[in-house]
């Protein structure tokens, strides 16, 4: 339908894909590098971005991130032509970005690499924990810290070979002041704050975005408890899964 064609109930879902795919074959990317210790790391980080992408993205879209997948739910009448074709698209468009940044880390040199690795690595970990907190949802509340736990194992078995796989400046500063190494330690600290606004914002604004009024926002911003934070505020609508009819 041309309507639903131009509301965001169809378009979120579909970033989520695209975001998904990105994610999962990074992860899978970044720990298949010949740093990698073992051949069964890839298998293994992709297994546990695979269990933090259901957290993540299970209410949006499914968080199918596969394209075999989506043909079999079309197949099984789970999703309509314009849905699959769209998920489609956003799963190879997500692949290919994936890809192509990791094709371009190498010519960043050591600390490019890293600062790469540590903003992509914080990221995936930023929209698991927004979404493992989220109150607005209605499902998969008993599961987020399985999620949290599964995404930030896989960011470290994607970013160790790079950076180490820090993932949080804290973790890199205690033992930079002990041993007095200081070397390229801003990496430690850009790549996981630009990578962990970014997630958040993208989870919290665009991917399952709830309005919020300036008041409330500023109540937020001081550390004052909004008038409306006593109940847990309504999701936008049904949750966007599996569930459109077949043509």
């Amino acid at each position: 339908h041309p309507q639903e064609l131009r509301s965001g109930r169809f378009w979120r879902p579909v970033l989520a894909e695209a975001v998904g795919t990105l994610v999962l074959v990074g992860v899978v990317l970044g720990a298949s590098a010949p740093a990698a210790p073992s051949p069964l790391q890839p298998a293994l980080a992709g297994g546990l971005a695979a269990a933090a992408l259901a957290c993540c993205f299970g209410h949006v879209s499914g968080a199918q991130a596969n394209p075999a997948l989506t043909l079999a739910g079309l197949c099984a009448r789970k999703l309509d032509a314009p849905r699959a074709a769209a998920y489609l698209l956003a799963q190879g468009l997500g692949a290919l970005l994936a890809a192509g940044a990791f094709r371009l880390v190498p010519v960043g040199g050591h600390a490019g690499q890293a600062l790469a690795m540590e903003l992509f690595g914080t990221f995936q970990l930023a929209l698991t924990i927004f979404a493992a907190e989220d109150r607005g949802r209605r499902e998969g509340a008993g599961m987020g810290g399985l999620a949290v736990g599964c995404s930030l194992a896989a960011g470290g078995l994607a970013v160790g070979p790079f950076s180490g796989g820090s993932l949080n400046p804290a973790r890199s500063l205690g033992p930079a002041i002990v041993t007095g190494i200081w070397d390229d330690h801003w990496v430690y600290w850009v790549g996981p704050v630009i990578g962990g606004a970014v997630g958040g914002l993208l989870y919290d604004f665009v991917l399952f975005p709830r309005p919020r009024g300036m008041a409330e926002r500023l109540a937020i911003l001081k550390g004052e408890k909004p008038a409306e934070a006593d109940s847990p505020p309504e999701p936008p609508g049904e949750p966007l899964e599996l569930k459109t009819q077949a043509l």
